[in-house]
């Protein structure tokens, strides 16, 4: 019987091990003759963290620790007459609209289809020459009389399409023209007296953007990554802007922002850029990028705070948390707050209001984007224990009367101190907001989700 207590074939093995001894033996004299290692100098870090949310130039103003009561230098309250456009540039934003402390509503109107689950009214109200103009879901512009009474209304969907084939869109009006654009991919020029269309100019892509409009020219953001200057007069194309292809967008591209030789255009790549207003030439680019963990959302990189222009800086932001300050003229990042803002932010005084992606309302220090309060907004519509439905939708913010005002899907119209975010009032809005408030002559106007104009005074 083989004895199993030693290995089989021993002494095959005798001179491979002796080979591995010498090479070991080499091995080590020739460690012993080479220059010992160099340690270099500095911190030590967790190869795990490199290039993850590492920060960005001038990145992270000082942690926030509470809610400050501070003093605010807002403008004198002012009785505007309209509110024609966007709020991206002083000449078309009036800072502190005048407004009645104690607001009812005072009447309601329809203005054709509301929210459903495929589509949605992202056309906030403009007012001009005693008419407010309204785009609701379905591409259908109306005129309603400042009294509530309706003037005409024209459905601006191309006859080869059907009705619930896009949504989306914006509109501005100038002069005594209003310029519409649409998720059909239609930009076009109506009457604002009587609604009879003067020219349509095609988009090749969605038109669910809000345009601008200043001297001869029309603005607007299609398909979240082309830019175009159109000629009001006639439609024609002056010139494009393209960006980077983004397939993951968020309805409703951000509206341009103008000062006297720039036109600023954000697009869903985060991509920003600023071109000259006569011939498109690029001036500047800029990018607004970062998430915040832990949010699915946050892999969505939209800019969804369309620029908005104040002194020397514009202020622009994502709902993936980021809100920046750029210089105007050169694109040169000023500071970045982690927070993102899911509208246009409203700055006023020495700050910048905004409504961040966390559902709370914010007040930053416009000089280094240091928080100095913040209050939460209602969030999901039902908590369950395992489920969350929802979330609450809130449009702002605006300042008028004073005070920040919010307008939000739960059935609220909100108004805060400024000071220090304290609620001050609060009155029900039918059917829940669906856009941002505007204010003119002393009436506040929003949409509701059911698809009605509402006033306050």
């Amino acid at each position: 019987m083989t004895d199993l207590s030693f290995p089989l074939h021993r002494k095959r093995t005798v001179a491979p091990r002796a080979m591995m001894l010498g090479l070991l033996g080499a091995a080590a004299f020739l460690t012993a003759c080479a220059e010992p290692d160099a340690i270099l100098q500095g911190q030590r870090e967790n190869i795990r963290s490199v290039l993850q949310n590492q920060p960005e130039p001038n990145d992270g103003p000082a942690a926030f620790v509470a809610n400050q009561t501070r003093a605010i230098s807002l403008p004198a309250a002012r009785v505007n007459a309209d509110w024609p456009q966007t709020t991206g540039h002083t000449a078309t934003r009036t800072s502190n609209a005048a407004l009645g402390g104690s607001l009812s509503l005072q009447w309601a109107a329809k203005i054709g289809e509301g929210d459903s689950r495929k589509h949605r009214i992202t056309a906030v109200p403009v007012v001009a020459d005693g008419r407010i103009f309204t785009l609701d879901a379905q591409s259908v512009v109306t005129a309603t009389a400042t009294s509530g009474a309706p003037l005409w209304q024209i459905d601006l969907r191309p006859a080869r399409d059907q009705a619930g084939d896009a949504t989306g869109g914006g509109l501005v009006v100038s002069g005594d023209t209003v310029y519409i654009s649409i998720g059909f991919g239609v930009l076009a020029a109506v009457d604002s007296s009587n609604g009879a269309v003067r020219w349509t100019q095609q988009l090749d892509a969605s038109g669910s953007g809000t345009p601008t409009v200043s001297g001869d020219l029309v603005y607007v953001t299609a398909g979240d990554n082309t830019g175009w200057a159109v000629n009001r007069s006639d439609g024609t194309v002056e010139w494009q802007i393209g960006a980077s292809t983004d397939t993951s967008n968020i309805l409703g591209a951000p509206a341009p922002a103008l000062t006297d030789d720039l036109a600023i255009f954000a697009f869903g790549s985060g991509e920003v850029q600023a071109v000259f207003r006569r011939g498109g030439l690029n001036r500047w680019d800029a990018s607004i990028l970062g998430k915040r963990n832990g949010r699915a959302l946050s892999n969505i990189s939209d800019v969804t705070a369309a620029p908005v222009v104040s002194g020397d800086r514009v202020f622009i932001g994502n709902q993936s948390g980021r809100i920046a300050a750029l210089d105007v003229s050169s694109g040169a990042r000023i500071w970045t707050a982690r927070d993102g803002a899911i509208g246009p932010v409203w700055p006023v005084g020495d700050s910048v209001f905004a409504l961040s992606d966390l559902n709370e309302l914010l007040r930053l220090d416009a000089a280094d984007g240091s928080k100095i309060w913040s209050v939460e907004l209602p969030n999901f519509v039902k908590r369950k224990p395992k489920k969350q439905s929802r979330v609450v939708p809130h449009h702002g913010p605006i300042v008028a009367g004073g005070r920040v005002i919010v307008a939000s899907g739960d059935g609220l119209l909100r108004s805060y101190d400024p000071t220090n975010g304290a609620l001050v009032a609060s009155v029900e809005i039918p059917g829940g907001a669906t856009t941002a408030p505007v204010v003119a002559g002393q009436t506040l106007y929003v949409v509701s989700s059911s698809g009605q104009l509402l006033a306050y005074r």
